[in-house]
Parts: structure tokens; C-alpha cells; sequence
């Protein structure tokens, strides 16, 4: 028994130094080539040389996904040769080195794309690949005869689920880290319509200089995001869950700052924030995520602006507030008409505020009361199954990757 676990450790040992040469090394760059060509279908691997350090290449030909079949092919060669433990070993391994390499590079958005996606497509794989009959409904014939034939997976893809929506909440924050320091300059410091300044109250205290960041800096930074998780092949359904919740925070931190900051509370600030949120629906549309949810998130940040800009004279204004503001909560409408500096002084709020205060009361006895929105929030992550058109006996490691540890059988 001692020379049993002697051997079994000794394997395992073994089995976390390859994983880790892998991961180590596709965690360097975000992409990388890849050639087709006719293969054996399954690999193996031994004692891995130490890999060199190099920087893949990011080509427009290239199988961002490529780190995520090796690893499958690899659990097939362990099917194959009906060996649970090794398959044991080497998804603890894959684990491991996943996990390793996310945390070292926990800055690097594209890094961490690139394991998001490739952990992604091995819960796909071992699903396409795997005993359940209904995600194979979309396979070749040719795939089919790829399935596992002594091991059911699916036990794992719990496991690696729950690394991906880690590794999915890892990349929100770091996408958040870089996007909030420019909200509150892009979307109400800013001044993209011309003359609106000089409307703005006495009381406004604006900027001494030109805001470190405008609209068109936040624009830019939200495509560099879509463009790296394009880059990466990640699905579009993810794709959209995570601008959905990138988006949330955009509205979430700049009507926080309108709620706390009183002399941003006029018509001209209303009119410039309409402004400025158009631009972002119409870059969602631009991208194709006007049906991903990121639309309806922005709707506080969208009424907080119209009421900013609506007549506040009578009891019918305050009629139409009720019956427009149903995104924003009871304390949020109230905190906005309180603050609220008329621009040449001319309106009242007397019967009108009084009234606007009752019927929200009668509106919502029981509804929301937060003032302030808890940007940390996250919406829950779906990641959905995708079945691959790739062809397993055609993929082919370039040879420039040197794993040299990989031999085809």
C-alpha cells in the first residue's frame, strides 16, 4: 500500500508539473495560432520540458480556445486507457494551474478573457463529449465517434462552473477598477453640448480645468473591452451579461453622484446627462447589445435626467413625476426635487412638492426606500452550453508553443 501512494503521489506530482508548464505558458498572451491539418484525434504527455517564455500571437486566424482542447484531449487519452485516477489528477492540476495563473495576472484584462473563455469551452467539451444524449443533439457523426467511453465528466463541470463565474467576477472588477474613475467626469463634468455651462446655477461649482476624463474616453474604454472578449471568442450571451452589469455601473455611480452632490441639480445638468446616456444606447446598439439588459439598467441614470428637466409648477407636473420616475425610488425622486436650483428662479414648490411627496407616497407604501445604489451589487452570471464546430482530429499545436511535453497517439 505505502509503494502504491508512493507511485500515486508521484503521478499526481507529475501531472500538476505538466498542467502548470501548459497553463504557465498560454497565460503570457492573449491568443494564440493555430493550424488545421489531419491529426490523431487524442494526445498524451510526458515529463515536461520547461517551457520557454514566450509571447503567442495574437493573429485573426488564431483558436483562442485552443488550451481549453488540450486539456480535453488529454482527459481522453486518460478515457481511453480507462485510468479514473489520472483523470482525477489532472483535472485537480487543471484546476490548480487555472486558478495560479488568473491570480498572477489578476491585473491583465486580457489574461484573465483568455481563461475565462478557455474554462468555458472545457465545461463544453466535457458536456459535447459526454454521456448526456442532449448535448450531442447538434454533433457530426464524426464527433460522436470523439465521446468518452468509460467515464461520465459531468460530475466536474459543477467544479469548473464554479471557477468560471470566479474567474467571470474577477473580470467585472477589474473591468469596474478601470471604468470608475471616469465615470462621474464622463457623464456629468464633461461638457459635450456646447453653452450649456452658462446656464447652469451660481451655486454650480464647476472644475477649474477640463475633466481628466470625457465621454469619448469612457466610449473608447468600453469598446476595448468588447474588443478583447470578442478577441477571445467568448460567447455573446456572456458578452452581454457582462456589459449588462459594466453598464449597471455606470448609471449606479453617476446618479450616486447626483444624489449627493446638490448643486448638480439643474435643467441645464438634466439636459447634459440626456445627452451623454443617449451616446451609450446608441454605442450598445452599435455593438449589438441593445437586447442584453444593459438598456433597462441605465433607466434610473435616463429618469433621474427628465426630471431634472421637467415642469415643476403645478399638481398635474407633479402627476406626470409620479407616472415617470418609476425606476427611481421614493427617497431618490424626493432627494433629486429637493436639491433641485431652477434656473432663473422662476419656479415654485410649494403645493406642487407637497403634492409630489403624497402621491409618491400613495405610489410605492411598500416599494424600494434605498437612496443611494450599491454599485457592488452583481447580477447572477448564466453560462450557457455551446456545442463546438471544431473538429477534434484536426487541431494541430504549433510547434512554436514548444510543449514539447505533448505527443500525439
Amino acid at each position: 500500500q505505502e509503494k502504491s501512494m508512493l507511485k500515486l503521489q508521484k503521478q499526481l506530482k507529475t501531472s500538476m508539473k505538466q498542467i502548470q508548464a501548459l497553463t504557465a505558458l498560454v497565460g503570457q498572451a492573449p491568443a494564440c495560432d493555430l493550424w488545421l491539418g489531419p491529426q490523431a484525434p487524442s494526445w498524451t504527455h510526458s515529463s515536461p520540458s520547461r517551457p520557454a517564455d514566450f509571447k503567442l500571437q495574437n493573429n485573426p486566424g488564431a483558436l483562442p480556445a485552443l488550451p481549453a482542447y488540450i486539456l480535453f484531449m488529454c482527459f481522453r487519452h486518460a478515457d481511453s486507457g480507462h485510468d479514473e485516477h489520472r483523470i482525477r489528477s489532472l483535472f485537480a492540476a487543471a484546476v490548480s494551474g487555472i486558478k495560479r495563473v488568473v491570480k498572477k495576472h489578476s491585473e491583465d484584462f486580457d489574461v484573465v478573457v483568455l481563461w475565462l473563455a478557455n474554462t468555458c469551452c472545457l465545461i463544453n467539451c466535457l458536456r459535447q463529449y459526454g454521456r448526456d444524449q442532449s448535448y450531442r443533439l447538434a454533433n457530426t457523426p464524426k464527433q460522436n465517434q470523439h465521446c468518452l467511453r468509460n467515464f461520465d465528466l459531468a460530475s466536474h463541470c459543477q467544479s469548473l462552473g464554479d471557477l468560471a463565474i470566479q474567474i467571470y467576477q474577477q473580470l467585472i472588477r477589474l473591468a469596474q477598477k478601470k471604468l470608475k474613475p471616469m465615470i462621474v467626469a464622463a457623464m456629468l463634468e464633461s461638457e459635450t453640448i456646447q453653452g450649456l455651462s452658462s446656464a447652469r446655477p451660481p451655486s454650480y461649482r464647476k472644475q477649474p480645468a477640463a475633466p481628466a476624463y470625457t465621454l469619448d474616453s469612457l466610449l473608447q474604454q468600453l469598446s476595448s473591452f468588447h474588443e478583447a472578449l470578442g478577441r477571445h471568442q467568448l460567447e455573446p450571451v456572456v458578452v452581454g451579461q457582462a456589459f449588462r452589469q459594466l453598464l449597471f455601473t455606470v448609471s449606479g455611480v453617476a446618479l450616486n453622484y447626483l444624489l449627493l452632490r446638490r448643486d448638480a441639480c439643474s435643467w441645464s445638468q438634466g439636459v447634459q446627462l440626456r445627452y451623454n446616456v443617449s451616446q451609450l444606447e446608441e454605442w450598445l446598439r452599435a455593438k449589438g447589445l441593445q437586447q442584453s439588459g444593459a438598456m433597462e439598467v441605465l433607466q434610473p441614470l435616463i429618469q433621474a435626467a427628465q426630471l431634472l428637466q421637467v415642469k415643476k409648477t403645478t399638481e398635474e407636473d407633479a402627476e406626470a413625476i409620479c407616472c415617470l420616475c418609476t425606476a427611481l425610488t421614493t427617497p431618490q425622486i424626493m432627494k433629486i426635487l429637493r436639491a433641485y436650483t431652477p434656473a432663473a428662479g422662476l419656479e415654485e414648490r410649494t403645493g406642487w412638492f407637497l403634492s409630489t411627496q403624497d402621491r409618491l407616497a400613495e405610489r410605492t407604501p411598500a416599494g424600494p426606500c434605498q437612496l443611494l445604489v450599491d454599485t457592488a451589487h452583481l447580477f447572477p452570471v448564466h453560462l450557457p452550453f455551446s456545442c463546438s464546430p471544431v473538429q477534434l482530429d484536426e487541431l494541430r499545436i504549433p510547434d512554436s508553443i514548444n510543449l514539447t511535453f505533448l505527443t500525439r497517439v
